[in-house]
């Protein structure tokens, strides 16, 4: 059974993480409210701004309703990505993210309401379909509307006491978990439900966890730099949280771990959603977790870095026992990027293991590098996409 593929489309697997956002911080915030954890208030706002911004950057769904996949959407959702890393990495920044989050859960979930109750192909047309449809009435209802109630809480948080917050925060993860649970159902039944919205820009999964983790590395090399001069604070803590809930929608998504690609079995989906559970908790609770989460993250990068490259070895271009070919250039780049890129992962992931090995602004600038490779490989695999397209429409 644990073996066996599991059928996760991604928006389902995007709802579960958010969901589990919220169910964790619903149970984290008793103990808080009596002062027996720390809480990080910065680590959770850039972490939901991170699940939007997955949202708009795979699927073209915004918290104001779909659009079709722009290079313009494409940017905002970056950008919100962006906010979020910077808000879970520098304690300071608090009134930008909190105004980005009461947008996308007020004004947001009030027009994705108003659009489920006057939309042609939604309520109505999920009324007379009956069975699991009144199951997604429900379920978008009560999120669109626990939604609003976090955007009030956002706006005054003393609107409640701190426990009758955290009741708030679970009932909104319970409810986001329904709608997932609803939705997998819903695309598993009727497989032509699970429509991917047009436009001109085309990213599979992996090459937008690529995008969101280029982002990511660039922006966390060029923060240690000031860092490491005292110029600017810094959450060790939500920077591996961050990192293992990134690790965690590839491995749920795709099956993407680490150390290489796996088939997405239940197994994988295990560990996916323990990789979230760990992340966020490093999000939201600062350093209780860094030791662990240091040397597993530091272990993860040297193995995956090591194994892609004796991969590499076996694969490399032009090795053959037959005459040679001419390697086509765009190859010899790809394979570059990813030489560059796995030794980065390996000094990376030392530098970690072994604290004081290399300095940090060092560190700072191998991580910018690497995110600067990152966003190269993916300019490369786009444009392999676009040729192989280009060739299948001339055949």
């Amino acid at each position: 059974m644990v073996f066996k593929e599991a059928d996760l489309p991604l928006e389902v697997v995007i709802l579960m993480v958010g969901g589990m956002a919220m169910l964790i911080t619903g149970v984290l915030l008793f103990p808080v409210s009596d002062g027996t954890l720390p809480y990080y208030e910065n680590g959770l706002y850039g972490l939901l701004l991170i699940i939007f911004s997955l949202q708009i950057i795979t699927l073209g769904k915004t918290p104001f309703g779909d659009m079709p996949r722009s290079k313009l959407l494409l940017a905002v959702g970056v950008l919100i990505a962006a906010v979020g890393i910077v808000t879970c990495f520098i304690p300071i920044l608090i009134r930008l993210p909190r105004v980005l989050l009461f947008l996308c859960f007020g004004p947001g979930g009030f027009l994705l309401l108003l659009q489920m109750c006057f939309a042609k192909d939604k309520f109505r047309s999920w009324s007379k379909y009956g069975g699991i449809f009144r199951h997604l009435i429900l379920g978008c209802s009560g999120v669109y509307v626990l939604s609003m109630l976090i955007a009030l809480l956002l706006w005054k948080q003393s609107l409640l006491t701190t426990p009758m917050t955290a009741v708030a925060v679970l009932f909104f993860g319970v409810a986001i978990f329904y709608l997932a649970g609803v939705l997998r159902k819903i695309y598993r039944t009727y497989p032509e439900a699970e429509k991917r919205l047009g436009g001109h820009v085309e990213l599979s999964t992996n090459q937008a966890m690529l995008l969101l983790m280029g982002v990511f590395m660039l922006l966390l090399g060029g923060l240690l730099v000031p860092v490491s001069l005292g110029m600017l604070p810094f959450s060790g803590s939500a920077q591996l949280g961050l990192l293992m809930v990134i690790f965690a929608v590839q491995m749920l998504a795709s099956g993407s771990t680490p150390i290489g690609p796996f088939p997405r079995s239940w197994l994988v989906i295990g560990f996916g959603l323990l990789f979230a559970a760990l992340g966020i908790v490093s999000c939201i609770i600062p350093e209780i977790l860094v030791p662990a989460l240091t040397v597993l993250v530091g272990v993860l990068n040297i193995l995956g870095g090591v194994i892609a490259l004796a991969k590499m070895w076996g694969s490399r271009p032009g090795k053959t026992n037959e005459p040679r070919e001419p390697v086509p250039s765009v190859l010899t780049r790809l394979f570059a990027a990813q030489l560059t890129m796995n030794l980065l992962m390996i000094l990376f992931g030392t530098s970690m293991l072994i604290p004081g090995l290399v300095p940090t602004p060092i560190i700072g600038v191998i991580l910018a590098a690497n995110g600067s490779v990152l966003l190269y490989l993916l300019s490369i695999l786009v444009a392999l996409d676009k040729m192989r397209g280009d060739v299948k429409n001339a055949a």
